[in-house]
């Protein structure tokens, strides 16, 4: 069997490696086996945030919607039950933003879900 030296692939697979950690500190950003090591991980850590973040925006959300649903005698609970019973669309991203920047649009959604009763 012939004798393979795999020198191209192996440094083409090397400096892409290296390429990508560009902006490391120390060996990590030089030495290819401690960059390998940290790419691994930096790609775990970005998987593992990305849902982290998705989890954090909703929690803002809750509290913004929350807040300006305060300021009419609504408590959150309260005005999502209104929301789900009077069959409105609006996810909380799109509320968080209307409490936010529209007030009075808010504000004219809250009493139009607001039950007869009250």
């Amino acid at each position: 069997m012939p004798r393979v030296k795999r020198g191209f692939k192996a440094r083409r697979r090397r400096s892409k490696l290296l390429l990508a950690c560009r902006g490391y500190r120390g060996a990590r950003s030089r030495t290819y086996r401690v960059a390998k090591e940290t790419f691994l991980r930096a790609g775990n850590f970005a998987f593992r945030d990305r849902k982290g973040r998705r989890r954090e925006f909703r929690a803002l959300w809750i509290a913004r919607i929350n807040a300006a649903a305060r300021i009419h005698g609504v408590k959150y609970s309260t005005l999502m039950n209104w929301l789900n019973k009077a069959q409105v669309q609006l996810d909380r991203r799109v509320l968080a933003d209307m409490a936010a920047r529209e007030p009075a649009s808010f504000a004219k959604l809250i009493s139009s879900v607001k039950p007869a009763s009250r």
